[in-house]
């Protein structure tokens, strides 16, 4: 087995041991319990809380804490906070990404027969498209995980993430605190 396929198997192993935990730590409450935890910290929770707004498996508990903290916290210290947050664990999606998916993901391509397809990757509006598409997605509710691997590919700079990170999931952190006021006063 040559080291590419040994790293793929081993990004393709951790990411089923991943999803099997999320479905574990569901099943048994946990979550529940890590969102009671997180909200009694305040301003540390908060930025808690904007770690798990990155990853497909804790998105959904922490969009239910950010919205909770909505209605007692300002809105811009939220995404202050929250942003930061994000970008911590942004960060560690991305260094993974970067070094890891974004090579296994070339490797899968050169398997192809059409040299075209991978020529895109090489286009001037790829290099665009795909951070300003990527960023999108981290501002989303969508999982991270899919725009932090865009930005991977596009050979972003650290300091260039931490930016884009920061603002994306500052304004989606701010929208969805916004959204939860808006609701909550209803």
């Amino acid at each position: 087995m040559s080291t590419q396929e040994r790293h793929l198997f081993n990004d393709i192993l951790f990411l089923t041991v991943s999803i099997g935990f999320a479905v574990f730590i569901v099943k048994i409450g946990m979550v529940r319990e890590m969102v009671e935890w997180l909200d009694s910290l305040r301003w540390l929770g908060i930025i808690f809380a904007g770690a798990f707004f990155t990853s497909a498996f804790t998105t959904a508990p922490a969009i239910a804490l950010l919205s909770t903290f909505a209605e007692t916290i300002p809105l811009a210290a939220l995404a202050v906070l929250g942003g930061f947050g994000a970008v911590c664990g942004d960060y560690v999606i991305f260094r993974f990404a970067k070094d890891r998916i974004a090579q296994d993901f070339k490797y899968l391509l050169s398997f192809s027969k059409r040299n075209r397809f991978s020529a895109i990757f090489q286009t001037r509006i790829f290099r665009f498209f795909v951070p300003f598409l990527g960023a999108l997605i981290i501002a989303s509710p969508l999982p991270d995980e899919i725009g932090i691997t865009m930005l991977g590919l596009s050979n972003m700079k650290d300091k260039i993430f931490f930016l884009i990170s920061f603002l994306a999931n500052g304004t989606g952190i701010f929208i969805i605190g916004w959204i939860a006021k808006t609701v909550s006063g209803l």
